[in-house]
């Protein structure tokens, strides 16, 4: 493309352990949390759920999941983190990350996708509700050292793709 094109490049990238310094480094960009070993295991183990994202060759953001088992044996996916660098946003690159998740969900036949937003988190929330996401619950007192220290759990049911009717 030349002068002017709009030939953007989004495009998506497993983590593994040798890209798992590129998860760490946006996570201490992003975010006021401290994640711990056990999420970056999570993160792992969850394999196509976890993506990070590069726009034109920068890492520029990423979503990390956790795979949960419900009663009766039903995963759900939990979303631990999206996030994607100020200068990047409203680009698509959150949407191209959802998105990537809800495909896989619905091939796979996993009905719920969900997460935790701060109760004062509007633009997230905002975000969120475009994609399908409901509030389900608000949990009091679910943050120790933020304010406000309440949370919303917003969640997407997805609907199978391979439903017969």
């Amino acid at each position: 493309m030349g002068e002017g094109g709009r030939e953007v490049s989004i495009s998506l990238d497993g983590v593994r352990d040798k890209n798992l310094m590129q998860l760490k480094k946006l996570n201490t960009a992003l975010f006021p949390v401290r994640y711990n070993d056990k999420y970056y295991s999570d993160a792992l183990a969850s394999g196509e759920f976890t993506k990070l994202a590069y726009y034109n060759d920068i890492c520029v953001g990423a979503i990390a999941c956790r795979l949960e088992k419900k009663e009766g044996g039903a995963i759900r996916v939990y979303i631990m983190t999206l996030g994607v660098l100020a200068p990047y946003r409203g680009l698509g690159i959150g949407t191209k990350l959802l998105n990537h998740v809800f495909d896989i969900c619905s091939k796979q036949n996993i009905g719920e996708v969900y997460l935790h937003v701060q109760i004062n988190n509007e633009d997230a929330i905002k975000f969120y509700k475009k994609y399908g996401f409901e509030i389900t619950e608000t949990i009091r007192n679910y943050y120790t050292n933020i304010t406000p220290p309440d949370c919303y759990v917003v969640t997407k049911f997805i609907t199978q793709s391979q439903t017969k009717k």
